[in-house]
């Protein structure tokens, strides 16, 4: 089992990853082969052990990649050349090429912990490259709603608080620094609150302090590298659809928190709430689209980096207040912070 697991870690990224010399010793060491080949369509592309005669092995990864089985070839002394097809996503990708005395049946199990490692390496990278095009989707869809009352605001105390309203700018300036930072995919938890602490002052400003805000931050959780763009977008759809109409003092809370080893943060506001059929419509994507650019983002993105199970959880009634809770695991492979 400790040997499925580094073939996987060397495969991490795919044949044309760096790991994939030493996933071909691994596999030669396992086998017991005097030599090893991993091949794509195009050919091979990593080998260990003792050198293979190169009309041999184009020969046999023509009969595998013409016919989609395995090709074999006797050599003297009962050692042998065997060539097994490698499948990525059910579609041929490569081939396992192993020389020496190895049975075939063993050769073809190898293949099969080669075709298992590339198939969770190509879904991690599809997984990656969705989670990087919501990304791009959620920046480029920052509220202008947002935008335009923060600088209202600001324009309106420009005259009566300057001071204020030049702080509010160098806030707004920082929020923007933010939102559209080209630093990396994912961001610590210290730096997604310290973003989330500058919406909300601005926002506070925008009702004329009418906003109680309370932040609780466990500092085992600061360090946690989570995706970019979390944990606003929820406050932001707190604030537009629970609290701004609601009459009078309206209070929202971030909190986050270890559970084991899982990193919490829940967003909960005392606004009007929704129904529980529109928070699950929201998520689907499927709710009115004003409302659900950002949780249905945010959802979708965590799913695609974490799996199904980590994609937001929303308690909420009509009247009621909502409060969303991210739980997500504190560490994973390929998830760092820049």
């Amino acid at each position: 089992m400790r040997q499925v697991h580094a073939l996987g870690v060397d495969l991490q990224d795919g044949l044309h990853g760096r790991g994939v010399f030493s996933a071909a010793r691994r596999l030669s060491r396992l086998l017991a082969a005097d030599g090893v080949v991993l091949a794509d369509l195009d050919g091979p592309v990593a080998s260990h052990g003792a050198r293979f005669d190169a009309g041999d092995v184009a020969g046999l990864l023509a009969q595998v990649f013409e016919y989609g089985g395995n090709a074999r070839r006797r050599l003297p002394e009962g050692a042998s050349v065997c060539a097994v097809p490698l499948t990525v996503a059910d579609e041929l990708a490569g081939a396992l090429v192993v020389s020496g005395r190895p049975a075939e049946a063993d050769v073809e199990a190898a293949a099969a912990l080669v075709s298992d490692a590339l198939d969770h390496a190509a879904l991690r990278r599809t997984r990656d490259r969705i989670a990087a095009a919501d990304l791009r989707t959620l920046r480029a869809q920052i509220s202008p709603h947002f935008v335009h009352n923060a600088l209202a605001v600001i324009a309106a105390l420009v005259r009566t608080d300057p001071d204020r309203a030049r702080h509010l700018l160098s806030d707004f300036a920082d929020y923007l620094r933010y939102g559209f930072s080209e630093k990396g995919d994912y961001a610590t938890v210290s730096d997604e609150l310290e973003a989330t602490q500058t919406y909300l002052e601005l926002q506070r400003a925008r009702f004329h302090d009418r906003l109680d805000i309370t932040v609780r931050m466990a500092p085992e959780v600061l360090p946690v590298a989570i995706p970019f763009l979390v944990v606003q977008p929820i406050v932001e759809n707190a604030i537009r659809h629970g609290l701004e109409r609601k009459e009078g003092t309206g209070h929202i809370s971030v909190s986050g928190f270890g559970e084991g080893p899982l990193c919490v943060i829940e967003i909960e506001d005392d606004g009007v709430g929704m129904h529980p059929d529109l928070a699950r419509s929201l998520l689907a994507g499927t709710g009115p689209e004003s409302r659900s650019v950002g949780l249905a983002n945010v959802d979708q993105r965590l799913r695609a980096v974490y799996g199904p199970e980590y994609g937001l959880v929303i308690e909420t009634a009509p009247g009621e207040g909502t409060k969303v809770t991210v739980r997500v695991p504190r560490f994973t492979r390929g998830v760092v912070a820049q």
